[in-house]
This record gives C-alpha cells, sequence and structure tokens, in this order.
C-alpha cells in the first residue's frame, strides 16, 4: 500500500517563538536542554530550522513559555495570543503593587493610544 501524500508542518514559527521566550528569559539553551533532558542541539534545531519537535516535547516547551499554539495552527487568530498569555503569567505572579501600577500604565497607553487617532 502505496503512503498517503501529507505536507508536513513548518515549526519554523513556533521555533522562532520558543527561541525568542528563551532568551526573553535569558535562559541558555544548555539550562533548558538540561532540565527537560534533551540535547541542545535538538533544542537548537527546533529553534534554528523547525526541526519538528516530539509531541511530548512540544507541550512542554508550549506550556514551560506560555506559546499559544492556536496562533500557529489555526488560520482564526486565537482568543490569547502568545504574547497575552505570557503577560497573564507576568501577572500572576505579580503583588497587588504591581497590579495597581501595571494597571496605571495600561490605562495611560490606552489614553494616549485613544488621542492619537
Amino acid at each position: 500500500m502505496a503512503k498517503r501524500p501529507v505536507p508536513k508542518y513548518d515549526f519554523k514559527a513556533f521555533g522562532a517563538a520558543i527561541k525568542a521566550a528563551r532568551t526573553g528569559r535569558k535562559e541558555s539553551r544548555k539550562k533548558v536542554s538540561d532540565e527537560m533532558f534533551i540535547s541542545p542541539r535538538y533544542l537548537a534545531n527546533i529553534e534554528n530550522k523547525g526541526q519538528h519537535p516530539s509531541l511530548q516535547i512540544f507541550f512542554e516547551l508550549m506550556f514551560r513559555y506560555n506559546i499559544s499554539v492556536d496562533q500557529f495552527l489555526l488560520e482564526t487568530p486565537p482568543e490569547k495570543n502568545t504574547q497575552r498569555r505570557q503577560l497573564d503569567a507576568l501577572l500572576d505572579g505579580m503583588s497587588d503593587t504591581g497590579i495597581r501600577i501595571v494597571s496605571a500604565t495600561a490605562k495611560e497607553i490606552a489614553e494616549v493610544e485613544t488621542e492619537g487617532r
């Protein structure tokens, strides 16, 4: 029986998002690789060449960096993209004082953007 031709999904955008999140946290590839029990070369290939990660590694990276895969896999915009998920994760770890500062800053940004229109 012949194999069904199936186009391979291009993981380059996902890899780039992982790399950006990892470097944004100032985590070395070696540190992440050691903690995930994978080789640094495997992680580098995922980040730089779009190598298909195993399903387990895919999920671990997605959860580790709060990456929304919807933006990579779905044609419709996700409810929350990666940046919003990462912001949510930061907010979850903030004190009430930090939340008040972020809220005041967000309100000011919204006012400035409204005035600019």
